[in-house]
């Protein structure tokens, strides 16, 4: 399988959603060709999908959808970076699609946007992973399926390491003396992506803080954190972090390529890695920050949703039973054939050949001790603000203590008008 392609954009991180619908409206005027062919109707459903990087995951959605003999379900597969609006922009529409792709987004429930999943899901909800159960529950209603897990971890290369005479690092001072013994006049110590956004998340996680907690109250503004965005910023000023790589983290180009020692990536790129690499790759968690840290896993992913406001919501429904629910074959097809990915089912992913042995079984393993779920509170707004911390912060030297600052007001004007 060949590497991710450039011209894709991030399918991993959290689609940065215009601030949620409501944003969405200047968008309206811009969507282009809508796919319904000037309206659909009777037993037609449309659903829209991202271009995933991996080869043949447009064929296989599309051979999923033809061999449903329930409606003539016909797929949007938007490529360029324009997903996100293309999206938006349609589901305040007429035109919009029946079901569609995304992350679990507090603000999609609360307008109505989404329909509740639970009688479809409640009958196999023991057999889903509960941390992706809870990903998608509000008030007690679970409003979608997750499709795929997406664990994020670094990539190394072991000859480096082991000529540097370099341990896989345990901790954050430790990825940054490992990065600096690493660097050389041509290869990098380490790849975070070439915007650091990447690890923001992690990073807090690892210095045993949280985005939320159980109330829905900021937790990430600690003085373990405040030393972590520290440490970054002496790492992206050291020269010993890649910066401005012709792919982003997500493509595992940098590593194969030989520009860096370590990458932080995720595990779908992992079969194009072992390809490039064989036996000289191994993989890390983000390594703890503090002495009350903790290593940590980000579980990125994608979920199926029904469009609410649609005309075809039980038929659409009906749709999502058979492909996410009911039928197993091709879940672990979609998780397994095209990179590699945690099947959302345990049954699927405590049978999958493929994830027993090896740097997969590592993985899944990184993944079940220090994995972490988006938190469906965390809204879009919430991401930018910390997103702005790292970029006052790491990148520009900003003081933490101010940058934090600034991003609490945000998340608790988000939280006030989200929980009251």
């Amino acid at each position: 399988m060949p590497a991710l392609s450039n011209s894709n954009w991030d399918r991993r991180t959290v689609l940065r959603a215009a601030m949620g619908l409501a944003a969405a409206g200047g968008l309206a005027a811009c969507g282009s060709n809508n796919g319904r062919g000037g309206g659909a109707s009777g037993n037609a459903l449309v659903q829209y999908f991202h271009a995933y990087g991996e080869a043949g995951t447009e064929q296989a959605i599309k051979k999923y959808a033809k061999a449903y003999k329930g409606a003539n379900v016909t797929t949007q597969w938007i490529t360029g970076s324009n997903f996100e609006s293309k999206l938006f922009a349609s589901l305040l529409t007429k035109e919009a699609p029946d079901l569609f792709e995304f992350h679990p987004q507090i603000q999609l429930i609360k307008s109505g946007q989404v329909a509740d999943l639970s009688d479809i899901v409640e009958p196999v909800k023991d057999d889903f992973n509960q941390a992706d159960i809870q990903s998608h529950t509000v008030d007690g209603k679970i409003y979608g399926v997750r499709m795929i897990d997406d664990p994020q971890f670094f990539f190394y290369r072991k000859s480096m390491l082991e000529k540097a005479n370099v341990e896989v690092p345990q901790t954050l001072d430790e990825l940054l003396e490992a990065a600096a013994k690493l660097t050389t006049d041509k290869v990098k110590g380490v790849y975070l992506g070439n915007t650091l956004q990447a690890v923001i998340r992690p990073m807090i996680w690892a210095a045993g803080a949280d985005t939320l907690n159980d109330k829905n109250e900021p937790a990430y503004h600690t003085d373990a954190v405040v030393d972590g965005i520290r440490q970054m910023r002496k790492l992206f000023t050291s020269g010993d972090l890649l910066l401005g790589a012709p792919a982003d983290y997500w493509d595992p180009a940098a590593l194969t390529q030989g520009l860096t020692a370590i990458q932080f990536c995720g595990m779908w790129a992992m079969p194009v890695m072992q390809q490039a690499l064989g036996d000289d790759l191994g993989i890390f968690p983000f390594p703890k920050v503090g002495d009350a840290g903790k290593p940590a896993v980000y579980n990125g992913g994608w979920s199926m949703f029904v469009n609410a406001k649609g005309d075809r919501v039980d038929e659409a429904k009906e749709y999502v039973k058979w492909l996410w629910i009911d039928n197993k074959e091709y879940q672990e097809d979609w998780a397994l054939s095209y990179g590699f990915h945690i099947p959302p089912r345990t049954s699927i992913a405590e049978s999958a050949d493929k994830l027993k042995s090896g740097l997969p079984a590592e993985g899944v393993k990184l993944f079940n001790d220090f994995g972490h779920f988006d938190n469906i509170g965390w809204t879009q707004a919430m991401i930018k603000a910390t997103e702005d911390v790292f970029a006052d912060s790491v990148r520009k030297n900003g003081d933490p203590e101010a940058a934090l600052d600034k991003c609490d007001k945000v998340v608790n004007a988000e939280l006030k008008k989200l929980f009251g």
